[in-house]
């Protein structure tokens, strides 16, 4: 048998987990991020592309 204390395997379970709830919570942040981003540069383009065809 190997010495030395019994190992917690709760809180290993736990730490996982919160780390999952991590890790899902950043992704979903990115993924929002990215989104507006691309919603931001649909709406400039979309200006820059009124105010060409205004200058004609």
């Amino acid at each position: 048998m190997a010495k030395g204390p019994e190992k917690n395997t709760k809180n290993k379970a736990l730490h996982t987990k919160l780390l999952n709830r991590k890790k899902a919570k950043e992704r979903e942040e990115k993924e929002l991020r990215a989104k507006r981003m691309k919603a931001l540069v649909a709406k400039m383009n979309a200006q820059k592309h009124t105010d060409e065809s205004n200058d004609l």
